[in-house]
């Protein structure tokens, strides 16, 4: 291990020492003095965004803000980690939770400030300290961030980013000052982290990829569903977790929804990032772009059918496409990472719920209807981490965030989360 990464991860264990001793209203107070500067400074931490990854300006700016919105989520919560007091015959009968230690974060490119912070924030809360491998285009984000902490206040080596590729991971998560990890990534990615992790006896919380379901029946708002179905689907060029990818349309208003969701997917068009009218960039490497295309090829040649054709028009950038897909396409079973979309279409309603379900991933899924019942049917029966009714998918902090099946495991975001990175520690006996 290089020596400048070995001194950060001692540094990181060094201030674990003190920093689990601060008191949970204090280390609050730092929270909250972080959101405030990347609140104020929205613009310049977007601008990093968008150079990096080609995000809409825009977009990178409500990200920003979205993060300034979590922390003070987390900055004003009640405190969770509280011993908790258990009724038995015993003097002593509590249960205290008490933090891990030096956590490191596998994080990515796509959303470079709002994972990374989604992670941190509630670790560092709960008074674990955290090193960060950010994706190799996102250096400036996580350096960006690590100075956020520093201006806050926050003591030497809470938080700090390190310069590393991809193939340090196994080496710094088998450092003996780690003592757990969470990746947000690939499959592959998570699969690897997880094993090593697993072999170190080491926590580890991972949030992978996801095919989500978008299903709209005729008793829902078409217009809305529309608008929000497309945003869902191609906001951060497509390059979304939780993004609508499958569209499941309920047979009896195909022909009444799909024209308005074609008019609707047509006002996304390719400009440029830094230009705060667009509302579409390219992906973040032309790498990525190969992968996509090579996935549309893939399923056409399995039997899709084109409705708005992909078409590539740089190394990075296309026209958004959107294909007809049937049951046993082999690219229902993959995550298409870029603007692509799927269209089915179901019977009724139990055959929609079956679609839905007959894929690896179970990360969010999002319903359309006005029907109560119907709504509960898909509530009980979706294998999702998360379930919306008549809105697309958005994490919110309040909310407990992850998935099922091969989507991941563990939560991120709510109260919730402050316990992830602690061990329960039971006090009995008199």
């Amino acid at each position: 291990m290089e020596q400048l990464i070995e001194n950060k991860l001692i540094k990181a264990d060094d201030a674990f020492s003190v920093w689990r001793k601060v008191p949970f209203e204090e280390r609050q107070k730092l929270i909250a003095k972080a959101a405030e500067i990347l609140k104020n400074n929205s613009e310049k931490f977007g601008k990093i965004i968008t150079t990096e990854m080609n995000k809409p300006i825009t977009e990178s700016i409500a990200e920003v803000e979205k993060c300034a919105l979590m922390m003070n989520y987390y900055a004003d919560a009640e405190n969770a980690l509280k011993p908790e007091k258990v009724e038995s015959e015993f003097a002593y009968s509590e249960v205290h939770y008490v933090p891990k230690g030096v956590i490191l974060g596998v994080m990515p490119w796509n959303f470079p400030f709002w994972q990374v912070l989604r992670f941190a924030t509630p670790a560092i809360l709960s008074g674990n300290t955290v090193v960060l491998k950010h994706a190799s285009i996102c250096f400036g984000s996580g350096n960006a961030i690590e100075e956020a902490f520093r201006e806050a206040g926050f003591p030497e080596g809470v938080f700090q980013n390190l310069e590393v590729g991809h193939k340090a991971v196994k080496e710094i998560l088998e450092h003996d000052v780690v003592k757990g990890v969470s990746l947000t990534g690939s499959g592959k990615a998570g699969g690897e982290v997880a094993s090593i992790a697993g072999l170190n006896i080491k926590k580890s919380l991972l949030e992978l990829g996801g095919s989500d379901a978008f299903i709209i029946f005729d008793d829902a708002d078409l217009e809305q569903a529309a608008k929000s179905g497309v945003k869902s689907r191609l906001q951060n060029c497509g390059q979304t977790c939780t993004a609508a990818k499958r569209f499941i349309i309920d047979e009896k208003i195909e022909d009444k929804f799909l024209p308005i969701f074609i008019e609707e997917y047509k006002k996304y068009e390719v400009g440029d990032p830094l230009n705060k009218e667009t509302n579409l960039a390219g992906m973040a490497r032309p790498d990525l772009a190969d992968e996509l295309e090579a996935q549309f090829n893939r399923a056409l040649e399995n039997g899709a059918e084109i409705i708005i054709p992909l078409e590539r028009i740089s190394e990075n950038e296309f026209i958004p496409g959107l294909i007809r897909v049937k049951e046993g396409n082999p690219i229902l079973k993959e995550e298409l990472f870029g603007p692509l979309g799927m269209v089915m279409t179901a019977k009724n309603d139990e055959e929609a719920l079956r679609i839905a379900n007959d894929i690896p991933f179970g990360l969010s899924n999002s319903v359309w209807t006005k029907n109560v019942e119907r709504q509960i049917f898909f509530i009980e029966n979706l294998e999702s981490g998360t379930v919306n009714i008549n809105r697309m998918t958005s994490s919110d902090p309040r909310f407990p965030f992850g998935g099922s099946k091969a989507s991941g495991y563990g939560t991120e975001l709510s109260l919730l989360a402050l316990k992830e990175f602690v061990t329960a520690k039971t006090i009995v006996g008199n």
